[in-house]
């Protein structure tokens, strides 16, 4: 990567906030960084290259970091969030039973066999993506906390669950890296639940406020590239690792002055650079080769939609569950371990990703809905 070529990402990902600028449109930034990623990426013009080292290195950077900020961003210590996760998981559990069996359908449609990772992508949630949506919007509400409990525990789950349907024959190593992400993890809230109750982080805090050493920032991202490259090293996606410490440091509690340095870093350069990047990694062309995959895309998509939907019964709104079937990192990551590891059929990573588009949209133009309904729902 040069420097003129880290200008033009930066200018494209400038797309993001002025389509987002006109408050009547309600656009997500995110959706403007992935269109820019488009345009100039293998489905545009070929001005970048994602498979450049450096390139996709910071895109993965962005990812964890950008993960990492959706966790703290979970209000873990607020006691509405804690008691919307009983119902938070029995709408998952539906959702997840819905998805079996429109998966099965698919599978059988479609053939391949891959009814288990259908089953996957059409629960699964992204946390990276709904939660920017809400936080953008300023959505509020005992209903938004239930479904951001919800999103979470699907990201959660199928991250997990990924390598596990995708190549059974790692399936060991995959949970075996997952355990031990989880178990840093862990160790890592306990640490920092130590020092904050013994005074010792605050008193960190004030010297590192004082003196102008952003000793906060330091660590947590010490730590964080600490457990991406555990999660590397151990064939587990990074995104599990940024948001499982993204949680940790949310139910410490996040200083206000880290808050805005690590907005600065995400939502200022690695973050847009991610998504810029995911963006210019897709090839939409190749569905054309392949015209059975369009509606192997579309399917899963609308299923996905779908399926979400069935929470209307337990009383979501419906605004709500197209949102919390946005999907993103899941299908991704899906397409890319299935071409690195030739796992899937000719044409079918494309759809996968064709299928996340279809809930992305669908996704703004719900939570865009949801907002503009907002005063009649307080009058």
């Amino acid at each position: 990567m040069t420097f003129p070529i880290l200008a033009l990402i930066c200018v494209a990902a400038l797309l993001g906030p002025l389509l987002a600028l006109p408050a009547r449109w309600r656009i997500p930034v995110v959706i403007g960084e992935l269109l820019a990623g488009i345009l100039i990426g293998r489905s545009g013009l070929g001005l970048v290259d994602p498979a450049e080292p450096t390139f996709t290195f910071l895109a993965d950077m962005g990812f964890a970091l950008i993960m990492f900020v959706v966790g703290t961003h979970v209000p873990v210590r607020n006691k509405q969030i804690r008691a919307a996760l009983g119902s938070g998981a029995l709408r998952l559990m539906v959702v997840a039973a819905a998805a079996a069996a429109v998966g099965i359908g698919l599978a059988a449609i479609f053939g391949g066999g891959h009814a288990p990772l259908y089953i996957v992508l059409l629960a699964s949630s992204s946390a990276a993506l709904a939660l920017p949506m809400i936080g953008s919007l300023k959505l509020s509400g005992p209903p938004v906390l239930a479904m951001t409990a919800q999103v979470a525990m699907a990201d959660t789950l199928a991250i997990i669950a990924l390598p596990l349907v995708l190549n059974p024959a790692t399936a060991g190593r995959a949970a075996l890296g997952s355990l031990a992400v989880m178990a840093s993890t862990g160790a890592v809230f306990l640490l920092l639940r130590t020092a904050d109750a013994n005074g010792t982080w605050r008193r960190i805090h004030k010297v590192s406020e004082n003196r102008k050493f952003a000793f906060e920032l330091r660590f947590q991202l010490v730590v964080l590239f600490a457990l991406a490259g555990l999660a590397v090293w151990s064939h587990v996606s990074i995104m599990l690792a940024g948001f499982a410490f993204g949680l940790a440091v949310s139910a410490v509690g996040e200083p206000r002055r880290l808050a805005h340095q690590l907005f600065a870093l995400t939502e200022g350069f690695l973050g847009p650079l991610f998504f810029l990047w995911l963006g210019a990694s897709l090839d939409l062309r190749e569905l054309a080769a392949h015209p059975p995959m369009i509606a192997l895309g579309l399917s899963l998509g609308f299923g996905a939609i779908a399926v979400h939907c069935v929470t209307c019964f337990l009383g979501q709104p419906l605004p709500l569950g197209v949102l919390s079937a946005s999907q993103l990192g899941v299908p991704v990551a899906a397409a890319t371990i299935g071409i690195q590891q030739n796992l899937l059929a000719p044409g079918e990573p494309a759809a996968l990703i064709l299928g996340a588009l279809v809930t992305i949209a669908a996704a703004t133009v719900a939570a865009s809905r949801y907002r503009a309904a907002a005063p009649a729902r307080r009058r």
